[in-house]
Protein backbone atom coordinates (compact mmCIF):
# COMPACT_ATOMS: atom_id res chain seq x y z
CA UNK A 1 0.00 0.00 0.00
CA UNK A 2 1.42 3.37 -1.03
CA UNK A 3 2.28 5.74 1.77
CA UNK A 4 0.02 8.79 1.98
CA UNK A 5 1.60 12.09 1.00
CA UNK A 6 2.57 14.41 3.85
CA UNK A 7 -0.02 17.18 4.17
CA UNK A 8 1.21 20.78 4.07
CA UNK A 9 -1.03 23.68 5.07
CA UNK A 10 -0.19 27.21 3.90
CA UNK A 11 -1.58 30.05 6.02
CA UNK A 12 -1.65 33.58 4.63
CA UNK A 13 -1.42 36.75 6.66
CA UNK A 14 -3.41 39.97 6.76
CA UNK A 15 -4.47 41.62 3.50
CA UNK A 16 -3.52 38.73 1.21
CA UNK A 17 -5.83 36.12 -0.27
CA UNK A 18 -5.01 32.42 -0.05
CA UNK A 19 -4.49 32.43 -3.83
CA UNK A 20 -1.19 34.20 -3.18
CA UNK A 21 0.20 30.77 -2.19
CA UNK A 22 -0.76 29.29 -5.58
CA UNK A 23 2.74 28.87 -7.02
CA UNK A 24 4.01 27.28 -3.79
CA UNK A 25 1.07 24.90 -3.61
CA UNK A 26 1.88 23.65 -7.10
CA UNK A 27 5.57 23.35 -6.31
CA UNK A 28 4.94 21.26 -3.21
CA UNK A 29 2.42 19.09 -5.04
CA UNK A 30 5.00 18.35 -7.73
CA UNK A 31 7.47 17.42 -4.97
CA UNK A 32 5.09 14.75 -3.65
CA UNK A 33 3.33 16.55 -0.81
CA UNK A 34 -0.40 17.11 -0.33
CA UNK A 35 -0.62 20.92 0.03
CA UNK A 36 -3.65 23.08 0.67
CA UNK A 37 -4.05 26.83 1.21
CA UNK A 38 -7.34 27.57 3.01
CA UNK A 39 -8.41 31.14 3.66
CA UNK A 40 -9.20 32.83 6.96
CA UNK A 41 -12.72 32.75 8.42
CA UNK A 42 -15.06 34.62 6.09
CA UNK A 43 -12.67 34.65 3.11
CA UNK A 44 -14.43 33.84 -0.15
CA UNK A 45 -13.02 31.57 -2.83
CA UNK A 46 -11.90 34.51 -4.98
CA UNK A 47 -10.24 37.85 -4.38
CA UNK A 48 -13.11 39.70 -6.07
CA UNK A 49 -15.83 38.16 -3.93
CA UNK A 50 -13.88 38.78 -0.72
CA UNK A 51 -13.49 42.44 -1.67
CA UNK A 52 -17.21 42.73 -2.35
CA UNK A 53 -18.15 41.39 1.10
CA UNK A 54 -15.67 42.76 3.67
CA UNK A 55 -18.24 42.37 6.45
CA UNK A 56 -17.79 38.58 6.30
CA UNK A 57 -14.18 38.78 7.54
CA UNK A 58 -14.76 41.52 10.14
CA UNK A 59 -14.42 40.68 13.82
CA UNK A 60 -12.22 37.58 13.59
CA UNK A 61 -9.33 37.55 16.06
CA UNK A 62 -6.31 35.30 16.45
CA UNK A 63 -8.25 32.72 18.50
CA UNK A 64 -10.94 32.48 15.84
CA UNK A 65 -8.38 32.07 13.07
CA UNK A 66 -6.48 29.39 15.03
CA UNK A 67 -9.72 27.49 15.72
CA UNK A 68 -10.66 27.74 12.04
CA UNK A 69 -7.41 26.13 10.90
CA UNK A 70 -7.46 23.57 13.73
CA UNK A 71 -10.81 22.34 12.42
CA UNK A 72 -9.39 22.04 8.90
CA UNK A 73 -6.37 20.13 10.21
CA UNK A 74 -8.61 17.64 12.02
CA UNK A 75 -9.95 16.49 8.67
CA UNK A 76 -6.55 15.79 7.13
CA UNK A 77 -5.97 12.42 8.80
CA UNK A 78 -2.36 13.24 9.78
CA UNK A 79 -0.51 16.10 11.41
CA UNK A 80 0.62 18.47 8.67
CA UNK A 81 3.61 20.70 8.20
CA UNK A 82 2.43 24.30 8.51
CA UNK A 83 3.87 27.23 6.58
CA UNK A 84 2.64 30.71 7.46
CA UNK A 85 3.53 34.26 6.49
CA UNK A 86 3.17 37.40 8.61
CA UNK A 87 0.14 36.89 10.89
CA UNK A 88 -0.10 33.44 9.32
CA UNK A 89 3.33 32.80 10.84
CA UNK A 90 1.93 33.62 14.27
CA UNK A 91 -1.06 31.34 13.64
CA UNK A 92 1.09 28.34 12.66
CA UNK A 93 3.21 28.80 15.80
CA UNK A 94 0.05 28.78 17.91
CA UNK A 95 -1.15 25.59 16.20
CA UNK A 96 2.24 23.95 16.60
CA UNK A 97 2.36 24.84 20.28
CA UNK A 98 -1.06 23.21 20.69
CA UNK A 99 0.28 19.98 19.13
CA UNK A 100 -1.88 20.29 16.02
CA UNK A 101 1.03 19.95 13.60
CA UNK A 102 4.23 17.98 13.03
CA UNK A 103 6.31 21.10 12.38
CA UNK A 104 5.93 24.70 11.29
CA UNK A 105 7.79 27.28 9.25
CA UNK A 106 7.00 30.94 10.03
CA UNK A 107 8.04 33.45 7.38
CA UNK A 108 8.41 37.04 8.55
CA UNK A 109 6.01 36.19 11.37
CA UNK A 110 3.99 38.76 13.28
CA UNK A 111 5.34 39.23 16.83
CA UNK A 112 4.26 36.75 19.48
CA UNK A 113 3.91 37.63 23.16
CA UNK A 114 7.32 38.46 24.61
CA UNK A 115 8.56 40.47 21.65
CA UNK A 116 9.14 44.00 22.91
CA UNK A 117 10.94 45.73 20.08
CA UNK A 118 8.83 46.86 17.12
CA UNK A 119 10.43 49.03 14.42
CA UNK A 120 8.66 52.21 13.35
CA UNK A 121 7.95 50.63 9.96
CA UNK A 122 5.91 47.85 11.61
CA UNK A 123 3.97 50.39 13.66
CA UNK A 124 3.27 52.42 10.54
CA UNK A 125 1.78 49.39 8.76
CA UNK A 126 -0.29 48.42 11.83
CA UNK A 127 -1.57 51.99 12.18
CA UNK A 128 -3.83 51.36 9.20
CA UNK A 129 -6.12 49.66 11.73
CA UNK A 130 -4.88 50.94 15.09
CA UNK A 131 -5.54 54.60 14.35
CA UNK A 132 -9.27 54.05 14.91
CA UNK A 133 -10.48 51.91 17.86
CA UNK A 134 -13.65 51.10 15.93
CA UNK A 135 -11.54 49.10 13.48
CA UNK A 136 -11.30 46.33 16.07
CA UNK A 137 -14.72 45.12 14.88
CA UNK A 138 -14.29 46.10 11.25
CA UNK A 139 -12.50 44.86 8.17
CA UNK A 140 -9.62 47.07 7.03
CA UNK A 141 -8.17 47.32 3.52
CA UNK A 142 -4.90 48.73 2.20
CA UNK A 143 -4.60 51.17 -0.66
CA UNK A 144 -1.87 50.88 -3.30
CA UNK A 145 0.52 53.17 -1.46
CA UNK A 146 0.12 51.34 1.85
CA UNK A 147 0.58 47.95 0.16
CA UNK A 148 3.75 49.15 -1.55
CA UNK A 149 5.17 50.36 1.75
CA UNK A 150 4.27 47.24 3.73
CA UNK A 151 4.70 44.45 1.18
CA UNK A 152 6.07 45.68 -2.13
CA UNK A 153 8.84 47.98 -0.97
CA UNK A 154 11.53 45.77 -2.57
CA UNK A 155 9.67 45.69 -5.91
CA UNK A 156 9.17 48.15 -8.70
CA UNK A 157 6.02 50.24 -8.47
CA UNK A 158 4.44 48.48 -11.44
CA UNK A 159 5.10 45.01 -10.02
CA UNK A 160 3.79 46.04 -6.61
CA UNK A 161 0.62 47.45 -8.20
CA UNK A 162 0.14 44.22 -10.15
CA UNK A 163 0.34 42.12 -6.98
CA UNK A 164 -2.01 44.55 -5.24
CA UNK A 165 -4.65 43.99 -7.91
CA UNK A 166 -4.20 40.22 -7.95
CA UNK A 167 -4.12 39.32 -4.27
CA UNK A 168 -5.04 42.02 -1.75
CA UNK A 169 -8.25 41.72 0.24
CA UNK A 170 -9.80 43.39 3.32
CA UNK A 171 -8.80 41.75 6.60
CA UNK A 172 -10.07 41.97 10.18
CA UNK A 173 -8.52 44.68 12.30
CA UNK A 174 -8.89 42.69 15.55
CA UNK A 175 -5.61 40.69 15.28
CA UNK A 176 -3.61 43.92 15.11
CA UNK A 177 -5.20 45.20 18.33
CA UNK A 178 -4.53 41.83 20.00
CA UNK A 179 -0.88 41.92 18.96
CA UNK A 180 -0.50 45.53 20.10
CA UNK A 181 -1.73 44.58 23.60
CA UNK A 182 -0.14 41.14 23.61
CA UNK A 183 2.37 41.81 26.38
CA UNK A 184 -0.25 43.30 28.71
CA UNK A 185 -2.42 40.22 29.08
CA UNK A 186 -1.60 36.92 30.78
CA UNK A 187 -3.89 35.04 28.39
CA UNK A 188 -3.09 36.99 25.26
CA UNK A 189 -4.20 35.41 21.96
CA UNK A 190 -0.65 35.95 20.64
CA UNK A 191 0.91 33.90 23.44
CA UNK A 192 2.70 30.87 21.96
CA UNK A 193 3.86 27.70 23.65
CA UNK A 194 7.50 27.43 22.54
CA UNK A 195 8.47 24.54 24.80
CA UNK A 196 7.42 21.43 22.92
CA UNK A 197 7.72 22.02 19.22
CA UNK A 198 9.93 22.05 16.17
CA UNK A 199 9.83 25.33 14.31
CA UNK A 200 11.82 27.40 11.87
CA UNK A 201 11.36 31.17 12.08
CA UNK A 202 12.75 32.88 9.01
CA UNK A 203 13.10 36.66 9.09
CA UNK A 204 13.69 38.79 6.04
CA UNK A 205 15.28 42.19 6.22
CA UNK A 206 12.97 44.14 3.90
CA UNK A 207 9.36 43.44 4.84
CA UNK A 208 8.16 46.55 6.65
CA UNK A 209 5.28 45.11 8.66
CA UNK A 210 7.17 42.76 11.00
CA UNK A 211 10.23 43.01 13.29
CA UNK A 212 13.51 42.57 11.47
CA UNK A 213 16.44 40.45 12.65
CA UNK A 214 18.47 42.31 15.27
CA UNK A 215 22.08 41.83 16.31
CA UNK A 216 22.54 40.59 19.83
CA UNK A 217 22.55 43.63 22.16
CA UNK A 218 25.56 42.50 24.22
CA UNK A 219 29.22 42.60 23.16
CA UNK A 220 30.92 39.21 23.00
CA UNK A 221 32.74 39.68 26.30
CA UNK A 222 29.42 40.29 28.10
CA UNK A 223 27.48 37.37 26.63
CA UNK A 224 27.77 35.19 29.74
CA UNK A 225 26.34 37.94 31.96
CA UNK A 226 23.61 38.70 29.42
CA UNK A 227 22.74 35.00 29.21
CA UNK A 228 22.18 34.80 32.98
CA UNK A 229 19.67 37.62 32.75
CA UNK A 230 17.69 35.55 30.18
CA UNK A 231 16.57 38.49 28.02
CA UNK A 232 13.17 38.23 26.37
CA UNK A 233 14.63 39.08 22.99
CA UNK A 234 17.29 36.90 21.47
CA UNK A 235 19.11 37.17 18.19
CA UNK A 236 16.19 37.82 15.87
CA UNK A 237 13.39 39.07 18.13
CA UNK A 238 11.57 35.76 18.74
CA UNK A 239 12.01 33.30 21.66
CA UNK A 240 13.98 30.26 20.50
CA UNK A 241 14.51 32.06 17.19
CA UNK A 242 17.58 30.03 16.38
CA UNK A 243 15.37 26.99 15.84
CA UNK A 244 16.57 25.08 18.90
CA UNK A 245 13.63 22.77 19.66
CA UNK A 246 13.96 22.59 23.45
CA UNK A 247 15.41 24.47 26.37
CA UNK A 248 17.18 21.25 27.31
CA UNK A 249 19.38 21.65 24.26
CA UNK A 250 20.21 25.21 25.28
CA UNK A 251 21.31 24.03 28.73
CA UNK A 252 23.50 21.30 27.28
CA UNK A 253 25.42 23.61 24.99
CA UNK A 254 28.89 24.51 26.16
CA UNK A 255 29.58 28.16 26.89
CA UNK A 256 31.97 28.48 23.96
CA UNK A 257 29.49 26.94 21.54
CA UNK A 258 26.70 29.12 22.86
CA UNK A 259 28.74 32.29 22.55
CA UNK A 260 29.63 31.33 19.02
CA UNK A 261 25.96 30.72 18.17
CA UNK A 262 24.74 34.01 19.66
CA UNK A 263 27.46 36.00 17.92
CA UNK A 264 26.41 34.83 14.45
CA UNK A 265 23.85 36.88 12.50
CA UNK A 266 20.40 35.36 12.08
CA UNK A 267 20.29 33.40 8.82
CA UNK A 268 18.15 35.05 6.17
CA UNK A 269 18.68 32.60 3.33
CA UNK A 270 17.15 29.18 2.70
CA UNK A 271 15.80 27.38 5.80
CA UNK A 272 18.27 25.19 7.61
CA UNK A 273 17.74 21.98 9.58
CA UNK A 274 14.90 21.44 12.05
CA UNK A 275 11.36 22.15 10.91
CA UNK A 276 12.34 23.08 7.39
CA UNK A 277 14.47 19.97 7.17
CA UNK A 278 11.30 17.91 7.21
CA UNK A 279 10.32 19.59 3.96
CA UNK A 280 13.59 18.82 2.21
CA UNK A 281 14.43 15.28 3.27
Amino acid sequence: MAQAATPVVFVHGLWLHADSWGAWVERFREAGYAPIAPGWPGDAGTVRETREHPERVAGSGVNEVVAHYAKIIEGLGAKPILIGHSFGGLVVQRLLGEDAAAAAVALDAAPIKGVIFLPPSALRVASVALRNPANRKRAVALDRKQFRYGFGNALSESESDDLFERWTIPSPGKPLFEAALGNLSANSPVKVNTENSTREVICGDRLQGVPRPRPHPCPRRRLARCRRRRPALAQGAFPLERAQPTRWLHRRMSRRREMRAWSKPLPTGPPGPSAAGLLLR
